[in-house]
């Protein structure tokens, strides 16, 4: 009952402090006269029948004088809780930990970005109960084309050169793009690819961070690293590449599940009191890197996750598969071992832009230098140089979602 009265007097404090300027004098001499004796009875410990007519006698005052504060409808202590909620939820994500999703396969196996499951066969594709439970854990979003008309399931792909991999590659056709809404109601960008039975094609909506190139690998070419595209074929031209499967109307052409890519929190506090760490999953802003501008589309404004390999006056070299910083193998974090000894899927580490054959980079002031530990398929700190210190965001704290493997703290 002490507690009991002790709310209440909380309450009739705050309606003093906001409506004092406002109320009857009279009345405020009441509620300063009934607040005042209900705190000398829980100060005095009072019985629990004394305290109740106390808290009787308190109520009465404060229905006269409450204003909005009391009495209070339901629906305005629902949006007041709502409201400091969203208050309290949106400072902790701007000054502690701010959650995360990581969108492409740049730091695999280490993190997953968004990853296509593909059902070769109809009798793999998970029932409607699977399918709940995938999307539960794991965000499983299912896509399913059918052929309109019998022929063979054929792939168009484009030769051209390709910086990131130092020469020719086989890409698949590059998509379309599309405006969406993601939960029906955010904008978001989606992809639009084409595939083909004979010469129809059929287009497959995907996310706009994802590429459907490993899922059309894995489906018609038996999860090969490229297309099947004779040496002699000239750069610059596209191609309808066969698949060697053969459909008739109505026939299941490719089946596949999107799965979300790993979310995790970032801790944001740390790097105000400590400087980052070689080794470190290490969260940037993208705002002023402009080589990273002139190469990619979209907002300026975004954030990345890469592995610091290199901090103010570190002097860095790949000798493939090996990172060296100052004359050393690299140290500091299990992924760098793993690359370097192409060991637990680390494809280990290789030689392209500022870090290419033979080049040694040095870190300047205020600087940073990260690299995805995908280092085979990551557009990095090699391509566009170093992070500015002002950008640093913080580090990756603790994988929340989905519920797979990854779970659990960050590495």
């Amino acid at each position: 009952m002490r507690q009991h009265a002790s709310n209440w007097l909380e309450l009739a404090e705050k309606v003093e402090n906001f409506r004092r300027d406002i109320m009857p004098a009279d009345d405020l001499a009441e509620l300063k006269r009934e607040k005042e004796g209900l705190r000398s009875l829980v100060s005095n410990k009072a019985a629990a029948s004394d305290l109740k007519l106390g808290i009787e006698n308190l109520e009465g005052v404060l229905r006269k004088t409450g204003g909005t504060f009391y009495p209070k409808n339901s629906a305005i202590e629902y949006i007041e809780f709502f409201l400091v909620a969203a208050i309290v939820i949106l400072g902790i994500r701007a000054f502690f930990f701010q959650p995360f999703k990581i969108p492409t396969n740049s730091m695999w196996p280490s993190y997953n970005g968004m990853i296509g499951e593909v059902f070769v066969d109809p009798e793999d594709e998970p029932s409607t109960a699977a399918k709940a439970v995938r999307f539960v854990t794991q965000l499983a979003k299912s896509h399913r084309i059918d052929a309109p008309i019998a022929g063979e399931v054929r792939i168009p792909v484009i030769r051209s050169y390709s910086s990131q991999q130092g020469g020719l590659r086989d890409y698949l056709k590059p998509a379309k793009t599309k405006k969406g809404r993601k939960w029906f109601i955010f904008p978001t960008q989606l992809r639009v690819y084409e595939i083909y039975v004979d010469n129809r094609p059929v287009s497959v909506t995907v996310p706009g961070d994802f590429d459907l190139e490993k899922v059309i690998l894995d489906a018609f070419y038996d999860g090969a690293e490229k297309f099947p595209v004779p040496d002699s074929f000239p750069a610059g031209k596209g191609v309808l590449l066969g698949t060697g499967k053969h459909v008739v109307a109505g026939d299941r052409i490719l089946a596949f599940d999107v799965l979300t890519g790993d979310q995790l929190f970032v801790d944001r506090i740390s790097y105000h009191f400590v400087k980052p760490s070689v080794g470190d999953g290490f969260v940037f802003r993208t705002d002023n890197i402009p080589n990273l501008h002139r190469m990619m589309s979209g907002p300026k404004e975004q954030y990345y996750i890469k592995r610091l390999i290199g901090t103010p006056g570190d002097i860095l070299e790949i000798r493939q598969p090996v990172l060296f910083r100052n004359g050393k193998p690299i140290e500091g974090s299990d992924a760098f071992g793993s690359n370097a000894n192409l060991e637990n899927d680390f494809p280990g580490y290789r030689n392209l832009g500022i870090l290419d054959v033979g080049d040694e980079f040095k870190v300047p002031e205020n600087s940073y230098l990260a690299i995805g530990d995908n280092s085979a398929s990551s557009l990095d700190g090699r391509y566009w140089g170093t992070v500015p210190a002002k950008d640093v965001v913080g580090r990756p704290m603790f994988i929340y979602y989905p519920f797979n493997s990854h779970w659990g703290p960050a590495p």
